[in-house]
């Protein structure tokens, strides 16, 4: 009997251990076959992949979990009992039974065995609608759960977006500036040429060289600025450790993507946002539920009402108890608190405050809603400006380094004209990049901010474990 026990008990352990093992294993973004990262794939992985999300799940299950408990109280329980004991009289009572038992011819025990066991049946059948309004608050809170954890997803795609953006800008300013460093080398090469030659000043030599070794340290720099933004990006992806893989590379930024404005007006935008943002949606649960807890709290003003039903049997000197040995009771008893020093009103101010702390905290996020939308608005019309102007000023500068350039190889300018021109490039690049940047930033935060932003991803499958 004992190994069959011992086997059982091991059993139970391997089967606890697997689905502790089972549980805790995560899903982790897989970038092995990916070269060349863009920024929907890095919202969609993350959107698998970010422990976050895990844990935002988690909270709807708990939720959901709550609402079966509060309808799970509409249930009569049924409760059973067993018990055994063995009774050891004192001697004084044992000399007293056993004088007892003498007057009957009878005899008695000093020690005896007694068992017992038994089944209770509870059913409220009435408390003041308590079980209505608990009903409610669960229900109103799984809502308010699931609209956070869509509002999770809501924040993380912007955040994504903009770590993605950030790398994006420091991977198109270390291309910048290796060109840089090509355009400096090529230069060194023809200004050594001129002067072995005879044909160029060692001045130009020196020249070029502190430009080149300017340009190598740029290049550093910004390699450095995008390695500390692949971390940022990599831990929004999930990763482990934070580590953003070498062998992929962030899609290059588009300099002649399309970059279209807002058509709508800002007031279509704001009705848009109030219907479809997830985190009022949670509020409007909030308040929900702070009116769910005011029931709550005036169920103690009301009478409670059950019915009960009890099966009891015991026996004494053995445990095979038969049907003579129960006996059964049925009763049904209303129980009513008349005074609880003011507690119960006590509660009831507490539940109006916090239904009002619900609906003025509402009341703000629809102003901050409505801020925010037109403060978008205003960053992206100014940011697709910015790109125009900045596109055609690139290709001006452009013109003029290839004019700079061309007149220095002629021995027609210098070269702090030509150091000028292309520095002027390089800036007018990075300011560019910058603008695009600023203006794919606003555009994403505007889509986050009407709600708009999880419409083209999958929503998490209900019921996700």
């Amino acid at each position: 009997m004992k190994r069959i026990l011992m086997g059982v008990f091991c059993l139970l352990c391997c089967l606890g251990a697997a689905t502790h093992a089972a549980e805790e294993k995560k899903e982790v973004a897989d970038l092995s076959k990916i070269k060349v990262l863009d920024l929907r794939t890095s919202q969609s992985l993350a959107l698998a992949s970010n422990p976050n999300m895990e844990a935002a799940q988690a909270r709807v299950e708990q939720a959901r979990a709550r609402v079966s408990q509060a309808v799970a109280t509409w249930w009569p329980s049924l409760d059973v009992s067993g018990s055994g004991a063995r009774i050891r009289l004192s001697d004084s009572s044992y000399q007293g039974n056993q004088r007892l038992a003498a007057l009957w011819g009878g005899t008695t025990d000093q020690s005896t065995d007694r068992y017992g066991a038994g089944a209770q049946a509870t059913w409220v059948l009435f408390d003041g609608f308590y079980r209505n309004f608990k009903e409610q608050q669960a229900a109103f809170d799984e809502q308010s759960v699931a609209a956070a954890l869509v509002d999770s997803r809501r924040l993380l795609v912007t955040s994504v977006a903009e770590a993605f953006l950030n790398a994006q800008l420091a991977q198109t300013r270390v291309d910048i500036a290796r060109a840089d460093e090509t355009f400096y080398t090529r230069q060194l090469e023809d200004a050594q040429n001129r002067y072995n030659v005879g044909a160029g000043p060692w001045g130009d030599v020196l020249n070029i060289k502190v430009q080149l070794n300017t340009a190598k340290t740029g290049l550093m720099l910004y390699q450095r600025e995008f390695e500390a933004a692949g971390y940022g990006l990599a831990a929004l992806l999930g990763l482990p450790d934070a580590e953003f893989p070498s062998h992929v590379r962030l899609e290059a930024l588009d300099r002649e993507s399309a970059t279209k404005g807002q058509q709508k007006t800002p007031e279509v935008l704001i009705k848009e946002a109030l219907a479809a943002r997830p985190d009022i949606r949670r509020l409007e649960m909030v308040v929900k539920q702070a009116e769910a807890t005011k029931g709550l709290a005036k169920a103690p003003f009301y009478p409670k009402v059950q019915v009960a039903g009890v099966v009891e049997g015991v026996r004494e000197g053995d445990a095979g108890l038969g049907s003579e040995d129960f006996g059964s009771t049925v009763g049904m008893n209303m129980s009513w608190n008349l005074y609880a020093g003011g507690a119960d009103k006590a509660r009831m101010i507490e539940a109006e405050q916090a239904k009002r702390e619900a609906v003025y905290t509402l009341a703000g996020l629809r102003n901050s809603v409505a801020a925010e939308i037109r403060q978008d608005l205003a960053l992206l019309a100014a940011a697709q400006e910015q790109v125009r102007l900045q596109r055609e000023t690139v290709k001006l500068v452009e013109e003029n380094r290839d004019l700079a350039k061309n007149e220095y190889d002629a021995g027609e300018a210098s070269l702090v004209r030509l150091n000028e021109a292309q520095r002027d490039l390089n800036t007018t690049y990075s300011r560019l990049a910058q603008a695009l940047v600023s203006y794919h930033l606003a555009m994403q935060r505007l889509l986050s901010a009407t709600g708009q932003n999880l419409a083209s991803f999958d929503p998490p499958a209900k019921g996700k474990k």
